[in-house]
C-alpha cells in the first residue's frame, strides 16, 4: 500500500467503527455528553495526513501529530485507542508498490515495526496520551505517563499489557485483531453482511471474547465482565442476524448507557476500528459485492 492509501483504510476504518450502532458506544443519533457522532466525523478526517506520511517517522511521532490534529477539532478523547493501533498497522501496510497486503503477511510486519519502537517513540506517545486525556486512565507504578519514559515504546506497552487491551495488542503483536476480530469481520462480509450489520458482529465478537479494558478501568472487573456476557448472550440470540438478536442489542445498549459512560465498551470498539483496518488492507472494499 501507498501513503495515500493506508490514510485512507485507516479513516475510512474510523468512520465504519463509528457509523455502525454498537452497543453502549457513539454512533449516528446516540451521542455522549462530552462527545458527538460528528466529533467522531471530525477526527476521523484529521488523521488522514499523518498516517498518509507514517513510514516518514517514528510511530510514536504519528501517534502524537495524529493526536495533535485530532486536538484542533474536537474537545475529547475521541480516537487515541484507535490512532495507538492504526500508527503500526499502517507503517506495516506501506509498501514501495501499491497494492494489498494479506493479513498474514501483515502481522509479521507489524511485529517488526513494533520491535523496531524505540525510548522516543515512548516519549512521543507519552505526550499523545497526556493530550488527549484519556478518561480513568490512573497512576501506574513504573513509567507512569506523567514522567519521562527510560523504555522502547513497546517495553512500556508490556508492562501494561495487564490493564489495557491497546497496550496488550502491542505486547502480543496484535494477538486480538489477527485472531478474533479480522477473522470474524471476513466471515461476517463473506456471508454477505454489509459493512453496519459486520461490523456490529466483529464488535460483539470480540467484546463477548475479551471484557474491555476500558469499562474495567472506569467500573471494574465485575463490570467489565457482566457488559461480555451481554454481548454473549446477544450473540447467542442472533446479533444483527435475527429479529431475536437485534432487539438483545437495544436491550443491551439501554443497558450501558449512563450519565458517566461507566459501561461504554471504548477499548472494544478501538480493536474493530483495527480489524476493519486490516480488511480493508486486504481488498476488503471490493472483495464481497453481494454486500457493498
Amino acid at each position: 500500500m501507498t501513503g495515500g492509501e493506508v490514510a485512507i483504510a485507516a479513516q475510512l476504518a474510523c468512520l465504519l467503527e463509528v457509523s455502525a450502532p454498537k452497543p453502549g458506544n457513539v454512533s449516528p443519533g446516540r451521542h455522549f455528553t462530552d462527545a458527538r457522532y460528528e466529533d467522531f466525523l471530525a477526527s476521523a478526517a484529521a488523521i488522514g495526513q499523518s498516517l498518509a506520511t507514517v513510514n516518514e517517522r517514528g510511530i510514536g511521532a504519528t501517534v502524537r501529530l495524529a493526536i495533535e490534529a485530532t486536538g484542533r477539532w474536537t474537545r475529547s478523547n475521541t480516537n487515541l485507542g484507535m490512532v495507538l493501533l492504526l500508527a503500526p498497522l499502517g507503517r506495516a501496510a506501506v509498501s514501495d508498490e501499491a497494492g494489498q497486503v494479506t493479513a498474514s503477511a501483515l502481522r509479521p510486519a507489524v511485529r517488526r515495526v513494533l520491535a523496531e519502537t524505540t525510548v522516543n517513540d515512548a516519549r512521543e506517545v507519552y505526550a499523545a496520551i497526556r493530550r488527549a486525556s484519556p478518561g480513568g486512565l490512573g497512576r501506574a507504578g513504573e513509567q507512569d505517563v506523567a514522567a519521562e519514559p527510560s523504555m522502547t515504546l513497546l517495553e512500556v506497552m508490556r508492562l501494561a499489557a495487564d490493564r489495557d487491551g491497546i497496550a496488550r495488542e502491542y505486547s502480543t503483536g496484535f494477538d486480538v485483531t489477527f485472531e478474533t476480530g479480522a477473522p470474524a469481520l471476513h466471515a461476517a462480509r463473506g456471508d454477505g453482511l454489509p459493512w453496519e450489520e459486520a461490523v456490529i458482529e466483529t464488535f460483539l465478537t470480540l467484546l463477548a471474547a475479551n471484557p474491555d479494558t476500558h469499562v474495567r478501568r472506569r467500573g471494574g472487573v465485575d463490570v467489565a465482565v457482566a457488559i461480555s456476557r451481554h454481548a454473549q448472550s446477544a450473540l447467542a440470540a442472533g446479533g444483527v442476524r435475527t429479529p431475536a438478536g437485534r432487539q438483545a442489542l437495544d436491550e443491551m445498549d439501554r443497558a450501558l448507557r449512563d450519565p458517566r459512560h461507566v459501561g461504554n465498551p471504548g477499548t472494544t470498539a478501538d480493536l474493530t476500528a483495527a480489524a476493519i483496518f486490516v480488511e480493508l488492507a486486504g481488498g476488503g472494499w471490493t472483495d464481497h459485492p453481494r454486500s457493498r
